[in-house]
């Protein structure tokens, strides 16, 4: 037995993903769990099981699997690869929600880019009123409420959410493209706005996308 494959054992069996300080504390809890089977991984660090991941994760690509070992946000998951998504897709019968629009993606880009943002201030790099789509972004888990600027009349503040991570695959939001440059690119503001965009079509209201990969599931 090697910590390769009691990493794999967590992984398969969890049902979220895992970090790889939860890693090395489940891997460590096990002695605690039967004092009769000695853990023979109780010396295991956040270096040990993180070059156990990478191995793992080769092993899978050079073996050609039908699952890959990923990074999310929250942690390391086991996750079918997106080449069977046809046939993955199968096992969730649910009708396939319709894509983002346009504007949705526009003003997510905004609020991705400057968050923490007000509406006003998406409003005036957007040029239109932007309330029907944060609305609809909000409602499909892509944007919270962050809280309220400190300027007069404290307006909402807008900002992605974790859920925004797993949709797009990101780590972080270091990994949007660009991102370095693109937050300090300038940008109006709604101090510097003509006041009253005109109103935009309402967003319909809509479930979130799912993503071609999906959690690789213990029998």
């Amino acid at each position: 037995m090697t910590l390769s494959q009691v990493v794999e054992a967590l992984l398969f069996s969890a049902q979220k993903p895992l970090s790889a300080r939860e890693l090395v504390g489940a891997i460590k809890g096990a002695g605690d769990a039967d004092e009769l089977v000695p853990n023979e991984f109780s010396r295991a660090t956040e270096a040990h099981v993180a070059a156990a991941l990478e191995q793992l994760k080769i092993e899978y690509i050079e073996q050609r699997r039908a699952f890959q070992l990923v990074e999310k946000s929250e942690g390391w998951q086991l996750v079918s690869d997106s080449a069977y998504a046809p046939w993955v897709r199968q096992l969730f019968p649910a009708t396939k929600p319709a894509r983002l629009t346009p504007p949705s993606l526009e003003t997510l880009a905004i609020v991705a880019y400057r968050q923490p943002i007000t509406r006003a201030d998406v409003e005036a790099v957007r040029g239109v009123a932007v309330d029907g789509v944060l609305q609809s972004l909000m409602e499909r888990g892509l944007v919270k409420i962050a809280g309220r600027a400190e300027v007069p009349g404290r307006p909402l503040l807008y900002e992605t959410t974790q859920f925004f991570l797993e949709h797009f695959g990101l780590r972080d939001l270091d990994e949007l493209p660009n991102a370095e440059e693109l937050r300090r690119r300038y940008l109006p503001s709604a101090g510097s706005a003509k006041p009253a965009p005109p109103p935009e079509s309402p967003e319909p209201s809509v479930e979130p996308e799912p993503t071609d990969a999906a959690p690789v599931q213990s029998e």
